[in-house]
């Protein structure tokens, strides 16, 4: 339990540094939306066709196309949060093309520095000469702040993700229920759980979990958004595939989503436990994604069978987390009809 414990709450820390991050420090929320890009555009193309194109089915073309997009993490990060934070494009690809054999996260933190002084330097600089001198300059910054950071990251960061999925292992079905939970309320906030998971380099079991969580608990969001009548079939669809979408939606109604949402994702992720789902493709927790890279690291039926067990499970935690609400509106008057908080203490007005 002291593992556990330790492992949830180093969790939270993170979610807590990663939160103020993406919601004060300036464009922050820019820069993990660029994070959240860059693993997809890497991890999620090199576990679908390294690994099941290249080396399942055997197409060696698919394959090369696999292994060369999980060696360019450090470069489309740099070049995708840049990009994100609205720099000039050139000065994006220039800092791109100087991570090569860095790492996703380096390249984050190199990208959003880049964003930060790339505008000031493009100001200073003598027109005519800004776009040559500002490249030379962009360059070798890029890449020493990559080289001081990857140490730190390593030590920091990838040691936390290191330390959770060593406890994903050791008590699989409770970590799977309460990672699963956590990453999939934070795949409905406004939040990136591509993002985070990115961040911490998750690996392993605890991806697995992180990545069936968030597959599983899109029925529990279209059971929600249905139920509670929370926009129209588009909102629905909308939710169940990309959540962030719909972030305008949940935010107004956080309580009854994200309640649902963390029994759904804590059920997927009992099954991704129980079926020893590994994923290592950090960065994939997304419904899309988190469906399609375990199938690069673990036996089709042991997938197939995981993805139902979530499918029933996100299903039932719909229904049972709207129940909930439903009868709290009923009874107590605690939800106003979107399912919204409203407060009961406070008398209503009454016309005059």
């Amino acid at each position: 339990m002291l593992e556990i414990a330790k492992g949830m709450g180093l969790l939270l820390l993170v979610l807590i540094l990663f939160s103020g991050f993406s919601l004060k420090v300036p464009k922050g929320d820019k820069a993990m939306s660029g994070l959240a890009g860059a693993a997809v555009a890497t991890f999620l193309v090199e576990a679908i066709h390294k690994y099941i194109s290249g080396e399942l089915l055997g197409i060696q073309f698919l394959g090369q196309v696999g292994d060369a997009s999980g060696s360019m993490g450090g470069p489309i990060a740099t070049i995708l949060v840049s990009l994100n934070m609205g720099i000039n494009p050139v000065y994006a690809a220039v800092a791109g093309a100087s991570m090569t054999q860095i790492g996703i996260l380096p390249g984050f933190v190199s990208g959003y520095i880049v964003g930060l002084i790339a505008p000031v330097l493009e100001k200073k600089l003598p027109k005519g000469l800004d776009l040559i001198v500002g490249a030379l300059l962009i360059a070798p910054v890029a890449r020493g702040i990559a080289y001081i950071t990857t140490p730190i990251v390593n030590h920091t960061l990838f040691s936390i993700g290191n330390m959770i999925s060593v406890t994903a292992e050791q008590s699989p079905y409770i970590m799977g229920f309460l990672l699963g939970g956590i990453i999939k309320v934070i795949c409905t906030s406004p939040l990136s759980s591509m993002a985070l998971t990115a961040m911490l380099g998750l690996q392993g079991l605890a991806m697995g979990i992180a990545a069936i969580a968030s597959y599983g608990g899109a029925f529990t969001n279209g059971i929600v958004f249905k139920r509670l009548k929370l926009g129209d079939s588009s909102n629905v669809i909308a939710v169940m595939l990309e959540p962030l979408t719909q972030a305008h939606i949940v935010s107004k109604n956080p309580i009854p989503i994200y309640f649902s949402n963390f029994i759904g994702g804590g059920l997927a992720g009992i099954g991704a436990a129980y079926f020893r789902i590994i994923n290592n493709a950090p960065g994939t927790a997304s419904p899309i994604p988190g469906m399609l890279a375990p199938f690069g690291f673990n036996s089709p039926m042991n997938v197939l069978f995981a993805l139902v067990f979530a499918t029933i499970g996100g299903i039932i935690a719909g229904y049972l987390g709207t129940s909930i609400i439903l009868f709290m509106r009923s009874k107590n008057g605690i939800f106003n009809d979107k399912g919204a908080v409203i407060d009961s203490l406070q008398p209503e007005k009454t016309a005059v």
